[in-house]
């Protein structure tokens, strides 16, 4: 199946009422996990790439025409965006590169300065029928090579101007999540009243939540329990960021859990049969574990499973 335009997976997901799961890529594995999700869960999602697995990959265009040579053969709809672009040049780059969308990060700057470099990106990218996504608020901690000491959460006023003079075509917002989890005794908080009152403002652009990974207990419990030293981070419930998106966000990004699951079962895999030694095995028990907690999210959180063949088509290849 082509890719999906990413414009006609939103329109399919707001109509449908579910949001689509995001989800970082970086090998052959990850890629592999993801592509199976989707097609076992018959759901549309996205794959991503971000600025760290730009610089694992070391090779930006080979690797984008890699993942989407392989979504190009899933059964589900997905599309290919480049995540947290840092700079108008990384934008560039990635564009360049081949990716559908870019997720363009000036978070950390003044307003006026989000705006203006937000609309740059927006105009080269639009030239060349590439999404544009735009975040507005910031979230506390690590985003690859970005930091963020405290979470500034999104002012309802501001986003109606920021989106008709920035040019961006999805907006990530802040309202109670984090980047990779932070210290504390229970799960973190979404104000669902602003929320609410930023699916307003946006009139109908797609709104985007960052930091959906909830780093369970469990699944830290679970990659400790086979040597690993994980420390016990907190963010949001599963439950939710799935009421965040029946109140309208129609996309979120959740690594950590898949990492975690992955890096569990490759554990426990090399702890079970230490007499092997050939990377594919331990690395395919990884991959497993990676597909099972990607399917989790579909279904349990999303509620984009069993959405693929809804209204027909696949939107257009691009």
């Amino acid at each position: 199946m082509p890719l999906i335009q990413p414009k006609e997976a939103y329109r399919r997901a707001a109509a449908g009422g579910y949001g689509l799961g995001a989800f970082n890529v970086n090998s052959v594995e990850s890629v592999r996990a993801v592509l199976e999700a989707a097609e076992n869960q018959r759901s549309p999602l996205i794959l991503q790439v971000s600025m760290g697995a730009r610089k694992y990959v070391k090779y930006l265009e080979p690797f984008v025409q890699y993942v989407k040579a392989c979504a190009a053969q899933c059964a589900a709809p997905v599309f290919l965006q480049h995540d947290h672009c840092t700079d108008y040049e990384a934008c560039v780059q990635a564009i360049e590169a081949g990716v559908q969308a870019v997720m363009f990060d000036g978070s950390h700057l003044p307003y006026e300065e989000n705006v203006a470099a937000t609309r740059r990106v927006a105009d080269y990218a639009h030239e060349r029928g590439v999404w544009v996504e735009a975040e507005l608020g910031c979230l506390p901690g690590f985003e690859d090579l970005v930091f963020a000491e405290k979470a500034v959460y999104t002012d309802p006023a501001l986003v109606p101007d920021f989106i008709n003079r920035s040019g961006c075509d999805a907006l990530a917002v802040a309202v109670g999540t984090s980047h990779g989890g932070v210290q504390g005794p229970d799960y973190l908080p979404l104000d669902f009243a602003l929320l609410a009152r930023l699916a307003e403002a946006v009139e109908g652009t797609p709104l985007v939540l960052h930091g959906g990974a909830s780093l369970p207990p469990e699944l830290i419990e679970a990659c400790n329990a086979q040597g690993g030293r994980v420390e016990f981070l907190r963010n949001c419930s599963e439950e939710s960021v799935a009421r965040a998106v029946k109140l309208g966000v129609r996309k979120v990004n959740m690594d950590v859990d898949n990492f975690l699951v992955f890096t569990a079962e490759a554990r426990r895999f090399l702890n079970e049969k230490p007499d092997l030694y050939d990377p594919r095995k331990y690395l395919e028990a990884g991959r497993e574990g990676f597909r099972r907690e990607v399917e989790h999210k579909l279904a349990q959180v999303m509620h984009s499973a069993g959405r693929a063949g809804q209204d027909g088509g696949n939107g257009g290849a691009q």
